[in-house]
């Protein structure tokens, strides 16, 4: 984590503090082996990788999810298929949404206990977040402080498997990791190349359950990773290719999947876009629209994908002219070009299709739990974050910064 002190570094100096440390990230991001982890990818993929888990030597596996998903009968038969190839497992499912220290620890205790030399989560973000701390832990015996912030993570991690859940936050192929002191409340992240899962799976049928408001809440959350990749100071031709192919699936098959939850073809299309966004996002990095949504959650515990469905649209209003040209590109392949639009028109047609996207969703673009006299706080907390983290396109003053934030007051 960025040292507090930091945050009392006037604004403009941070900005400069950012341009320049965009530019070492950018070499870094060129330089850096970002490993991506063997796909299994279609319906019932998450079974073919769990067979090709147990020709591996795992003695035993920790399986790190949440109660519901156990109770709902969701890793039956992936435990199934671990019995019949005798492969011995244990299952933590304490994880709750926005893992903290005392979950990964509760976890790191049972894989103690029971001696497991590999992890599989099985989840949305928040199950393989705490596996991958879990983990991390197990081979870097050290407080969980320790190793916050980038790089940290010095010795190679136990082996670790990932099946999402849910589409949205692409954790199955990034390099990081959040979570929370559940003292304070305050939001830690975990970046380094070995936290990124050894193998995953794309299991479009196990989705097929997700309630239509989080079917759209995690689909924003990829779309977000994507649109901030693109725009990102940081991205490269390879981070664009799979943003563009990110928000065509997105576009095209989140309204179905949230309209009709059992398209199998619509679910199995958006898993491979959260995919994709995440491959994009963890080179390219995001902006504003985290910054802003991961204070919302601290503030107020606003969950993460409605948090960036909110500060989207207001964000991309904000930074629109830096960006003209890739919202115009993203609003083409999105199918929204209908005749001769500028760049201009298309990339406002984009924000206001992003929009209609929200109310058809009955996603509030308000925040209702929103308070003045948190706006000035939240602020800089965002612009701390996204000065000391993010490559964005273009730099918000803590007055812009807290007027954005403003407009989302119910």
């Amino acid at each position: 984590m960025i040292d507090k002190g930091l945050s009392m570094i006037p604004v403009p100096i941070q900005i400069q503090i950012n341009k320049n440390l965009t530019k070492a990230l950018k070499v870094v991001a060129k330089i850096l082996p970002f490993p991506k982890p063997t796909l299994f990818s279609g319906p019932d993929s998450s079974i073919e990788m769990c067979e090709s888990i147990a020709l591996m030597d795992n003695k035993k596996i920790l399986v790190v999810t949440d109660a519901m998903l156990l109770k709902l009968g969701v890793l039956d038969n992936i435990l199934a298929t671990f019995d019949k190839h005798g492969v011995g497992y244990t299952v933590f499912d304490g994880v709750k949404p926005d893992p903290t220290f005392d979950q990964v620890q509760a976890g790191l205790s049972l894989l103690k206990k029971d001696r497991c030399n590999a992890v599989l989560a099985v989840g949305g973000g928040s199950s393989i977040d705490t596996a991958k701390m879990v983990a991390a832990l197990a081979t870097n015996e050290k407080p969980i402080l320790k190793l916050s912030g980038f790089f940290k993570i010095f010795h190679p991690i136990l082996p670790l498997y990932a099946i999402p859940t849910t589409a949205g936050t692409g954790s199955e192929v990034s390099v990081g990791a959040v979570v929370s002191d559940p003292k304070t409340h305050q939001k830690f992240a975990f970046m380094d190349p070995k936290l990124i899962p050894q193998i995953a799976a794309l299991d479009g049928k196990l989705m097929l359950g997700l309630p239509p408001m989080g079917t759209a809440a995690t689909g924003m959350d990829a779309l977000t990773h994507a649109i901030e990749a693109y725009i990102s100071k940081m991205a490269t031709d390879d981070t664009d290719d799979y943003a563009i192919a990110a928000v065509k699936l997105i576009m095209h098959n989140l309204p179905i999947a949230v309209k009709d939850g059992k398209n199998l073809e619509a679910r199995q299309n958006m898993a491979l876009a959260s995919y994709y966004a995440g491959l994009a996002f963890t080179k390219a990095n995001l902006g504003y629209v985290h910054a802003i949504s991961h204070n919302f959650g601290a503030y107020y515990h606003t969950p993460h994908g409605i948090g960036n469905a909110i500060v989207l649209p207001y964000v991309l209003d904000y930074s629109r002219d830096a960006v003209e040209d890739q919202l115009a590109h993203l609003a083409d392949v999105s199918g929204l070009k209908t005749g001769s639009e500028t760049k201009r028109q298309l990339s406002k047609k984009l924000i206001e299709h992003i929009r209609s996207m929200l109310d058809d969703f009955g996603i509030s673009q308000k925040l209702e739990a929103l308070k003045e006299e948190d706006i000035p706080g939240i602020a800089k907390a965002a612009l701390k974050e996204a000065h000391f983290t993010y490559a964005v396109p273009k730099h918000m003053s803590q007055a812009a910064c807290e007027s954005l934030i403003r407009k989302m007051s119910p």
